[in-house]
């Protein structure tokens, strides 16, 4: 076999590398989107929870990895402590992801989270210097266990303190992309999200349209209220097409996402927010054996109404993956770039940052 040596060789394997996956994602359903973004940029790539494909989701060294390996925004989840302050966390239940059964055993509570009851220990009763003594541990199985004790949970603030000392020493804007977590329990208990997130946002002057942050909710209620009170961009993430928003729950509004996924829902959406969040799923359908349907309109209508469309939630594990892409994500991430949504949340950074940088879509 002959080996190809120095820059020519090199470059011709790019070349062959870039023929090949343009061949692949050939087979995969063709678009019926406009093939670009709303902005007419690249697509942007956000470190879902950072980067927990490889560290803890929600702790700073997750975040950290997102960055290096070329994050545009990354995603803290936020919940209050029992004194009020935000924390990164993807639930106010932190029983599978830190070590607090072990620190506290006696605060363990049954509590109905959005109609739902569950067992285990809530960020709520614990104060942050509480907090601070826990350690982040990995909720997947099948994910690198050895992290696990290392890393502390973070408070938004210092996520965002990342973010900022991060751009001044790449050069590029770190942007975040706070989503508010079960807004009408917390409201219910007397620790509203959405004053102390605009306050924390406000303290860091993240104030106007372009600044690099995105807020996001499955709530509707909320984001209402948060456009009366920032001029920060706001994202509507819609859920399955039959489950409803719990704030719809709550007030009998018989919606469901399905709904809002409509184009008049869409356009309503407009009104308050810039963007949607869809489940990969509603972009592109599967059947029941995971074998993928033709996609959906979804990024055109949501463009036609002025929306930007972050689909959720893209990872490299075998597991995740419909067998149309052939244990290869970067054919995934392809296949939506050419359908043209403008950003894609991600668990594992530099597998969509790889796939962005082909540019074949």
């Amino acid at each position: 076999m002959t080996r190809w040596r120095g820059p020519m060789g090199a470059g011709l394997c790019v070349l062959l590398g870039l023929v090949v996956v343009a061949a692949m994602v050939q087979n995969v359903s063709s678009p019926m989107a406009d093939n670009q973004t709303l902005h007419r940029g690249p697509p942007l790539v956000i470190g879902h929870r950072g980067s927990p494909g490889y560290r803890p989701e929600h702790t700073i060294a997750s975040y950290e990895l997102a960055i290096e390996k070329g994050a545009d925004f990354i995603e803290p989840d936020v919940v209050a402590t029992g004194d009020g302050v935000l924390i990164a966390r993807h639930e106010n239940d932190i029983s599978g992801t830190t070590d607090v059964a072990e620190k506290f055993p006696d605060r363990k509570r049954t509590k109905t989270i959005d109609g739902i009851a569950i067992t285990g220990f809530f960020t709520e009763d614990f104060t942050l210097a509480e907090i601070k003594t826990l350690r982040a541990r990995e909720r997947l199985g099948f994910r690198n266990q050895s992290w696990n004790g290392v890393y502390e949970i973070p408070t938004l603030q210092e996520v965002i303190d990342l973010a900022k000392r991060r751009s001044r020493d790449t050069g590029r804007v770190i942007g975040i992309y706070p989503e508010t977590k079960h807004p009408t329990y917390f409201r219910s208990i007397g620790l509203p999200l959405e004053q102390r997130l605009i306050e924390a946002l406000e303290a860091n002057d993240y104030r106007e349209p372009d600044a690099p942050v995105f807020i996001q909710s499955f709530e509707a209620g909320n984001l209402k209220d948060l456009a009366q009170m920032t001029k920060l961009r706001l994202v509507q993430l819609l859920g399955g097409p039959t489950a409803r928003p719990y704030d719809f729950v709550v007030s009998n509004d018989p919606r469901t996402y399905g709904d809002m996924m409509m184009p008049g829902g869409l356009a309503e959406i407009a009104t308050y927010a810039s963007g949607i969040g869809p489940d990969k799923r509603s972009i592109v359908p599967a059947n029941r054996d995971g074998t993928l349907l033709p996609p959906t309109s979804l990024v055109t209508d949501a463009h036609q109404a002025g929306l930007v469309v972050h689909p959720y939630t893209f990872r490299d594990e075998p597991v995740f993956l419909a067998p149309d892409y052939q244990f290869d994500p970067v054919r995934e991430y392809v296949q939506f770039f050419r359908l043209g949504v403008d950003g894609v949340f991600s668990e594992h950074v530099d597998t969509a940052v790889r796939a962005r940088n082909l540019k074949i879509f």
